[in-house]
């Protein structure tokens, strides 16, 4: 990927090719980290565009919730990245989504509401491999300081950038392996999709 200097810092990296798509949606930060080099995206990660007419806005179809991902400058893929979805069937749309962006040496984490609480996975998907874990009340920030042993308290000091950073440093040196599960076999362990709108208050 070619640099040049009054490009914006995000349109250096992989995840410029998803702004551009407008698939980097909510975010809670989206800037250079404090590490070099890093650039870093908390929120959502549009998976499906409804049809829209005209100018009209319309909220995306489909989303991947709770993203935290990092880019190098300079650099063509995505180093690490983590979500929550509702259904594990949707990996295939995040995988679609990060395209290009997506390399073996990758770490991939998806936390899916409708997989066995006490199962974790590896699934490879196109030439990547995803950990798909359980997520039933928790946020992904939390189960990820409890996947990668991080304290709460040693990331509280930290601004947002920081925290990203914190995680990220642990999450590319996570070797722990699970039980290797293709796609296919993931789509026939899931559980119902649990509808997010249920008890909520009209």
């Amino acid at each position: 990927m070619s640099v040049t200097i009054d490009q914006p810092p995000i349109e250096q990296t992989a995840l410029g090719r998803l702004d551009k798509g407008r698939h980097l949606q909510n975010p809670v930060f989206k800037g250079l980290t404090h590490k070099p080099g890093r650039f870093g995206f908390r929120g959502e990660l549009a998976l499906r565009f409804s049809a829209q007419l005209a100018d009209e806005a319309r909220p995306p179809e489909l989303t991947c919730d709770q993203v935290m991902a990092i880019a190098l400058t300079g650099e063509t893929t995505i180093p690490f990245f983590a979500g929550y979805l509702l259904s594990f069937e949707h990996l295939k749309d995040v995988a679609e989504v990060l395209g290009s962006g997506l390399t073996a040496g990758g770490k991939y984490f998806l936390f899916c509401n409708n997989m066995d609480l006490s199962k974790k996975y590896q699934v490879p998907y196109k030439g990547a491999m995803f950990y798909v874990l359980p997520l039933d009340e928790g946020t992904v920030y939390n189960e990820l300081l409890e996947l990668l042993y991080l304290e709460k308290n040693d990331l509280k000091k930290l601004d947002t950038a920081g925290k990203l950073d914190a995680i990220a440093n642990a999450a590319l040196k996570y070797d722990i392996t699970f039980d290797t599960i293709t796609y296919a076999e993931g789509l026939g362990l899931m559980g119902p999709v649990r509808n997010p709108n249920e008890n909520r208050p009209v």
